[in-house]
C-alpha cells in the first residue's frame, strides 16, 4: 500500500501512530455514555462499546488504504475513445470532522481518457475510500479529483458532491433537506466551458 506520508498534496489525512487498543478504546466509549447520563454497565448498553467500535471499523475502513491503489489497474485497448467517462449517483456515507455526524449523498465522477481507462466499479471504490474518514465536503471533493488525475493522468477531472450534513440537520440550526453542493474541476473540465457546463447538465438530468 502507499504510504499516506507520500499521498498527493491535496490529501491532508495522515497514518496517526498514536491509535489506542480496543480495551482503551471501550473504555472511552463507556466514558462518554456516563458522560451523557446513563449507567454503561446496564443490559441494553453493556455490548454497546464493542458495538460502536465495529461500526467504527466500517465507517472509518478509509483509514486502512489508500484510494490510489484502486486505480492501478487499467486498460490501454479503448479503440479510439476520447469522449468523458462519466459515474452520476455515486452513493456515500462520511463523518463530519467537526462533529462526527454523518454525511450522507451522492458523488458524481467523471474524467476525460489520455491514453488509459480503469474499471467503472474502481472510481466507485475510489470514492468510499476518501468518504471512510473524518471528513469536510470541500477536501473530500478535492481529494477525490485529484487522485484520479495523479493516478490516471486523463487529460480533465470533473467530481460534484452534493449531501445533507446531520450536523446542520440534527443539531445547531436543525434545518433538514438543505443539500451541500460542491464541485472540484481538473485539466480540461477547468478550462473548456462547453465540457464543463456539458457535465454539469449531465448530473442535473
Amino acid at each position: 500500500m502507499h504510504s499516506l506520508a507520500k499521498a498527493r498534496p491535496i490529501e491532508l489525512h495522515r497514518l496517526f501512530t498514536g491509535r489506542p487498543d480496543r480495551a482503551e478504546a471501550e473504555e472511552a466509549v463507556k466514558t462518554l455514555i456516563r458522560w451523557a447520563g446513563d449507567d454503561p454497565e446496564r443490559e441494553g448498553l453493556i455490548d454497546t462499546p464493542s458495538r460502536l467500535l465495529r461500526a467504527y471499523h466500517e465507517w472509518f475502513a478509509g483509514y486502512a488504504e489508500d484510494p490510489a491503489e484502486h486505480l492501478t489497474c487499467t486498460f490501454e485497448e479503448v479503440s479510439g475513445y476520447d469522449e468523458p467517462v462519466t459515474l452520476r449517483g455515486i452513493p456515500f456515507r462520511s463523518c463530519c470532522e467537526h462533529h462526527m455526524a454523518p454525511i450522507i449523498g451522492l458523488a458524481h465522477v467523471s474524467y476525460l481518457p489520455a491514453k488509459r481507462v480503469v474499471g467503472l466499479s474502481k472510481l466507485a471504490r475510489v470514492v468510499d475510500g476518501v468518504a471512510k474518514r473524518l471528513q469536510v465536503q470541500e477536501r473530500m471533493t478535492a481529494e477525490i479529483a485529484c487522485t484520479i488525475d495523479e493516478v490516471l493522468q486523463p487529460r480533465g477531472v470533473a467530481v460534484a458532491i452534493e449531501a445533507e450534513h446531520a450536523c446542520m440537520s440534527s443539531r445547531g440550526v436543525n434545518k433538514r433537506g438543505i443539500s451541500t453542493t460542491t464541485s472540484k474541476m481538473l485539466g480540461a473540465f477547468k478550462e473548456d466551458p462547453m465540457l464543463r457546463n456539458e457535465f454539469l447538465a449531465s448530473i442535473r438530468n
